[in-house]
């Protein structure tokens, strides 16, 4: 299978830095990639206490898994409330608010006496900390452009992607101490931290330059998006290649510590070193931005998935065991380090930056809401079985190489994709 030939995107053309020549600075990276990691910290540290968490609130597997994807669903909403919010009223006052907002309903999450209770607060927690994720991703528009916007995305997820290396490690450790309620409370710690690092942040978008006319205006915002065949592509393949991801993130718990036998210390640990390998190959995107094509690049990255996704099904299905499951979820998550910097920065590279925080928005509650759908079917399908969420990869993975090369082949045609 040959890669197209695919032609540099119109804002790499026009710009080798920042839009008034700025290189990409160190301090906005570690500053915005560390409000991206939002996700992945309320996620990835209380993994490895899924089993435990369910025994103690004498809930199913499924009901336990639930309480990841209605974070997920919190995530995914509350990016379209806080996006048009950040574009009308700037990017600092929801960024602030909702970190204070994560924290706190973090810290009620460890006190919850019931699965129900925790799924509520769950969502909440979720809601509020969509506006790390989306407002961090706005103020990267702001401030860059073209490949200095591929750059600074791509660095974005190299330190975005430490949260997902330390995060399951940390909670492994911690339920070595304290129970699934104290890995809560980590992440509300986590959230005070990260909105400490959020009041230091200046405002990038001036009055005059944010969004007015309200509903209208949003909804002329998102028929422009709808009409924009770059964009609607870009969304498709991150959105599967999430998919994928959050699979692993919600199924692999139970397959590699009920079917294969890992502690939740070694289960933290195999996450981990797949989180690392996502790091690396989002360093590698950056430092490749402005030499490689993204289109390639995120080309590289969807054929990665599909064939650790095949690599996956044939480890289960031919009972090669937990090495040859181990090799391709560490194959899919580092390949999901080139899919996403390089599907990032293409959707936004033509986006105005006063519209970039919807357009975030929508991006990002897309990826999310795809394996949101995804998980919980996979879930209710397993029980004691690695099948169903080797299967659910397989077809996430065939999705994304798929829209990818039907998205490169498109942009070989004038105004095509």
């Amino acid at each position: 299978m040959s890669i197209p030939d695919v032609p540099a995107y119109a804002g790499e053309r026009e710009h080798t830095e920042g839009p008034r020549g700025r290189r990409v600075g160190l301090w906005h990276v570690l500053a915005l990639g560390s409000l991206t990691a939002v996700g992945p910290i309320s996620t990835d540290m209380y993994v490895p206490a899924l089993p435990d968490l369910a025994r103690d609130l004498q809930s199913s597997m499924a009901m336990a898994q639930a309480t990841l994807t209605v974070g997920i669903v919190g995530l995914a909403l509350g990016q379209l409330v806080v996006g048009p919010l950040s574009d009308a009223r700037g990017r600092r006052m929801p960024l602030i608010v909702g970190g204070a907002i994560f924290a706190v309903v973090s810290l009620l999450c460890a006190v919850v006496p019931s699965i129900e209770l925790l799924l509520a607060m769950r969502l909440l927690q979720g809601l509020a900390g969509a506006a790390g994720m989306v407002v961090a991703l706005a103020m990267a528009r702001d401030l860059y452009a073209g490949a200095a916007l591929a750059r600074c995305i791509g660095m974005l997820m190299a330190v975005n992607s430490l949260a997902p290396i330390v995060a399951p490690v940390l909670g492994g450790q911690l339920l070595r101490v304290v129970s699934w309620r104290g890995v809560f409370v980590a992440i509300g710690a986590a959230g005070l931290l990260l909105l400490a690092l959020a009041c230091t942040l200046g405002e990038t978008m001036p009055p005059e330059r944010r969004q007015r006319g309200g509903y209208r205006a949003i909804g002329r915002t998102l028929r422009m998006l709808a009409a924009d065949r770059r964009f609607v592509a870009c969304v498709l393949v991150s959105s599967f290649a999430f998919a994928a991801g959050i699979i692993i993130i919600s199924a692999s718990p139970f397959v590699l510590q009920s079917v294969y036998g890992l502690s939740a210390q070694q289960f933290s640990v195999a996450l981990g070193v797949n989180a690392l390998g996502l790091a690396a190959m989002a360093q590698t995107s950056g430092r490749l931005a402005g030499r490689v094509p993204p289109q390639r690049l995120l080309l590289w990255g969807a054929l990665g998935i599909f064939a650790g996704a095949c690599w996956l099904l044939v480890s289960v299905l031919s009972g090669i065991g937990l090495l040859g499951v181990l090799s391709a979820l560490f194959v899919i998550t580092g390949s999901l380090g080139l899919v996403a910097p390089n599907a990032l920065a293409l959707a936004l590279a033509d986006v105005d930056p006063e519209t970039a925080g919807l357009a975030s928005a929508v991006l990002g509650m897309l990826q999310l809401s795809v394996g949101a759908l995804a998980a919980p079917l996979v879930g209710l399908a397993s029980g004691a079985s690695p099948l169903p969420m080797a299967l659910a990869i397989a077809l996430c993975g065939a999705a994304t190489l798929v829209v990818a090369l039907r998205a490169a082949a498109g942009a070989r045609s004038p105004g095509a994709v």
